[in-house]
């Protein structure tokens, strides 16, 4: 009765949590109960649990969206929610969604009774969630660990393949290493503050110097900057990117696609909250930090790139290339840049699903693994026309062609990177997406006027992925008919984070 008196509107608020926790219990449940049952024929219930979790992820949605809850901390101070947090959550249970739907037909073509995959997208949809509402060290790990555990599983996934057990192992490792450096992080910041609320902590740091504190200062340091390393691995930012072109290219075609969405949105989220709102103080320490990271990513990403064959290890080199962009907005450390990074952040989520539901759409039948080359796509611009068009609009947009969102994107950065006086990187970055137009514009040239040695057909575009690429199309082309409740949502989330 007690636990119920203490916390009671604590539940109501994290309903959208609990709902999508309870879905995956239910649904877990139903597929063990139902996959094993000898009456029934053993069923392949894979599609079954994918629209339930599709249902899952949609009523999770409105309940987010209609969220009557404003600014609110809640279990002790270990979760907060308020518009920056929630926000994020919509991002990312939206993201979720569509790529499920993404998966839908791929599932149903391999015709294997493996449930858990859903499952699996839930669980790590869940960690995220509960990540970018984290106002606690613990929580941050717990949260941090249950997304990471359920990645580590997806890249291995496709057990029948080799290179999605290595995917997987590769990941499992690196990702072991990293998580034991923000456990140590995390350690040293509470051995020299005794604490671990972020808000706590912010306290105690803002009258810490170099001077009085040497040994509390340098020690706070010192995590943070085990902090900072093992989340800039999660979000594959050089010089900590070595895994993500292995595992993406191993891990099946779906997962790839849910890799390079929606952890990109959890880690920003999170690393906006921990380093401007807890230890902002600090930020002449880390902002460098953040900055030739961000610039190196941007190099090594674009430059990486323009070597590759293979459609996922080329964007796995752009996804860092991307992560880049974001992080010299994240370094500026101004209202303006912050708004300029979010409005990224959703244009670069839109690009990656129209991308991969072009992939994901048009499996040819010389590559049953979906490890698709960029000569496979040569002569698709005879065959079907539209479709090359199409991807032809989704690539300009990548490169940052207006009137396309992602000129958009990239300008509202970059006009911010400048505002702080940051000119030598805005310029690396200018470069850096003009070196990026050379892979993507080689794509749009292999389309239209490539030759092959083989005859490559595709089978026909499902309605799903037809509906998502389309409608993520129509977003690109026509933001800049009406950008601005993207730029006020924007810059309320940004007020709302640093006030």
């Amino acid at each position: 009765m007690d636990f119920l008196t203490f916390f009671g509107n604590d539940f109501k608020v994290v309903m959208p949590e609990l709902y999508l926790f309870t879905a995956c219990l239910f649904l877990l449940s139903y597929g063990v109960i139902f996959s094993t049952s000898k009456s029934l024929n053993y069923p392949i219930i894979q599609l079954n649990v994918g629209w339930l979790s599709i249902f899952s992820l949609g009523i999770t949605l409105s309940l987010l969206i209609s969220s009557p809850v404003v600014t609110m901390s809640v279990f002790n101070n270990l979760l907060i929610v308020d518009a920056f947090s929630t926000f994020s959550k919509i991002l990312i249970v939206s993201s979720t969604l569509v790529c499920c739907l993404m998966s839908m037909s791929y599932l149903n073509n391999k015709k294997v009774n493996s449930f858990e995959y859903f499952i699996l997208i839930l669980l790590a949809c869940l960690g995220m969630v509960c990540l970018v509402s984290t106002n606690d060290l613990l929580a941050l790990y717990m949260s941090i660990e249950l997304m990471s555990l359920s990645f580590y599983v997806l890249a291995a996934y496709k057990r029948s393949s080799e290179f999605s057990g290595e995917a997987g192992l590769k990941y499992f490792i690196l990702g072991a290493f990293s998580s034991g450096l923000l456990l140590f992080g995390t350690s040293m910041i509470y051995g020299f503050t005794g604490l671990t609320n972020f808000e706590e902590i912010s306290k105690v740091v803002t009258g810490i110097n170099g001077v009085t504190d040497v040994v509390t200062y340098n020690g706070i340091i010192i995590g943070l900057l085990f902090v900072a390393v093992a989340l800039l691995f999660k979000i594959g930012a050089a010089p900590f990117h070595m895994w993500a072109p292995d595992v993406y290219e191993g891990a099946p075609t779906p997962v790839t696609a849910f890799f390079s969405i929606v952890p990109k949105i959890a880690i920003m989220a999170l690393l906006l909250r921990l380093f401007y709102s807890t230890f902002y103080d600090f930020a002449s320490l880390w902002q460098p930090i953040f900055l030739y990271t961000g610039v190196l990513s941007m190099l090594i990403g674009s430059i990486g790139a323009l070597y590759q064959k293979k459609i996922k290890r080329l964007m796995a080199y752009s996804g860092i290339a991307n992560v880049g962009y974001m992080l010299i907005g994240f370094s500026a450390g101004t209202v303006e840049s912050m708004s300029g990074l979010i409005i990224y952040l959703i244009i670069y989520v839109v690009m990656m699903v129209a991308f991969f539901s072009f992939v994901l759409g048009t499996q040819t039948e010389k590559d049953a693994k979906l490890n698709m080359h960029v000569s496979d796509l040569s002569n698709l611009g005879k065959v079907n026309p539209v479709l090359a068009m199409s991807v032809t609009f989704i690539l300009f947009s990548m490169v940052g062609l207006p009137p396309f969102a992602g000129f958009f994107g990239k300008m509202y950065l970059f006009l911010a990177v400048m505002q702080s006086e940051l000119y030598t990187v805005a310029i690396i970055g200018v470069l850096s997406s003009v070196v990026a137009a050379f892979y993507y514009i080689r794509i749009i040239k292999v389309m239209f006027f490539g030759t092959s040695n083989h005859y490559v057909t595709y089978k026909q575009m499902d309605k799903l992925n037809a509906l998502v690429l389309s409608s993520s199309l129509f977003f690109l082309i026509f933001f800049f008919a009406y950008p601005t409740p993207f730029l006020l949502c924007a810059h309320k989330v940004s007020l709302g984070l640093l006030l």
